[in-house]
């Protein structure tokens, strides 16, 4: 068994700040966090390994909520903000004004394979990862510096992924960087995979936001002002949570036009696992909020919230504008909001539900249409590049690598054919390599 020390270099890792514990090191942030490492021939040794190992920690006190860490002004990362006109005298100075608190709970990727990974020894002290993790170059950069490696001695492979969701993005760097420790220190090939409880309990989640929003309104639902100062629980550690928190920032207007926007956001620390990517990024946790906002706003003036959503929507040629300064352009949204209303028959189904509300209201029901504006790239610019490698052989067969990791979604079937296509020949003619470092950085 290792425990911290015995990790030659680097004990933490980094997404953003060096402040996730490959091992726990002095202190236990979390339950779930891993604080030794076992390995042994089969599962029952191991098994028995761990239930005759005994780790002494002092009980202190934990911080498991937003509220709490807000009260003790714990908090990761710096703060962030940005702000078009004067939010706050917008909303004084609107004839209505509307407040409210809306709370996001986490979320389970649940994937269905486990967090897994095999490590090789090479010739040369050089390591060989097979994966399951959505980044192969990450998983190459943090088992490189945990084991004072460069990076050109370590190669990862992803073959697939037995689903991900994002959490297999940096939470398949702990199982990856565990299993690389037990082939380094017994030059043995070493496999981990987590059992389905010890990966709910030890690894991150979608982020709970608390959001607390100011909004300033006209009779006809025109919001005039808006304030939002999102709080997400990133967990014991940074992870993604700031770039997260900052994908969530950039969707606090949703799809609509505000004149004057001021929007603010921190990471709170507590005593949780170090939540992560989840799919979307953490924009609907902004959007929701505001969509629920709107709903609270068209209900106080008593006119549906579509009539609303349709007068606040990102214009054509005008109102086009983001609060972070991006011209929307080719916007199609208020023509799709209509077309969709007319084609869905909104009106007569909303007349129809209120009526039977009416009639029976202990089985309520309710309609709306939410539009979504969507960012589809990654703030880190240099994240949105892509390379291939094909190798076309005599025989007119080919092999296809990238840099893209198949999580079930279906890329390297995409990819299988797109390939073919452009060369005009059959699908089974083309082969989708193993993701790997090797080739696709």
């Amino acid at each position: 068994c290792w425990t911290s020390d015995d990790i030659p270099c680097d004990r933490a890792f980094v997404p953003h700040f060096r402040d996730e514990p490959v091992l726990a090191d002095g202190e236990v942030l979390y339950v779930g966090q891993p604080v030794v490492v076992i390995a042994g021939e089969s599962s029952d040794v191991v098994q028995q390994a761990i239930h005759a190992t005994k780790i002494d920690v002092a009980e202190g006190e934990p911080i498991l909520t937003i509220e709490r860490a807000i009260e003790l002004d714990r908090y990761i990362g710096p703060p962030l903000e940005f702000s078009r006109g004067d939010a706050g005298l917008a909303i004084a100075n609107a004839p209505y004004q509307l407040d409210g608190v809306f709370h996001n709970g986490g979320q389970e990727q649940f994937y269905l394979e486990s967090q897994a990974a095999i490590a090789y020894p090479g010739e040369q002290g050089r390591m060989k990862i097979i994966s399951s993790t959505q980044s192969t170059s990450e998983i190459q950069h943090v088992v490189a510096e945990a084991l004072g490696l460069k990076q050109h001695e370590v190669v990862c492979v992803c073959h697939r992924m037995g689903g991900a969701f994002g959490g297999k993005e940096t939470q398949a760097a702990i199982p990856a960087i565990l299993a690389a420790l037990v082939a380094h220190k017994t030059g043995r090939a070493a496999r981990i995979v987590y059992d389905k409880d010890s990966d709910m309990q030890s690894t991150g989640k979608r982020h709970a936001y608390r959001t607390e929003y100011q909004v300033g309104f006209d009779a006809d639902g025109a919001i005039l002002g808006l304030e939002v100062r999102l709080f997400s629980n990133g967990g014991a550690a940074a992870d993604l949570s700031m770039a997260v928190l900052e994908r969530s920032m950039l969707h606090a207007e949703n799809a609509y036009y505000i004149p004057d926007v001021a929007i603010h956001g921190r990471v709170c620390f507590t005593n949780l696992p170090p939540t992560t990517a989840f799919r979307a990024f953490c924009g609907p946790q902004a959007t929701a909020t505001l969509e629920s906002a709107l709903h609270e706003l068209a209900h106080s003036l008593g006119i549906d919230a579509l009539e609303v959503q349709q007068r606040n929507l990102y214009g054509v040629g005008r109102r086009n504008v983001t609060p972070y300064g991006q011209t929307v352009q080719r916007n199609h949204l208020p023509e799709i909001v209509d077309t969709l209303a007319q084609s869905c028959d909104y009106a007569q189904r909303r007349h129809e539900i209120l009526a039977a509300n009416q009639s029976d209201p202990l089985w309520l029901r309710g309609i709306a249409l939410s539009p979504v504006k969507f960012g589809i790239s990654f703030t880190t610019t240099f994240l949105n590049q892509a390379s291939a490698l094909v190798n076309v052989y005599t025989d007119g067969t080919v092999q296809v690598s990238t840099g893209a990791t198949e999580m079930g979604q279906g890329v390297n079937t995409n990819i299988r054919q797109l390939v073919a296509d452009e060369f005009v020949i059959d699908w089974p003619d083309v082969i989708p390599m193993p993701t790997s470092s090797e080739k696709n950085a």
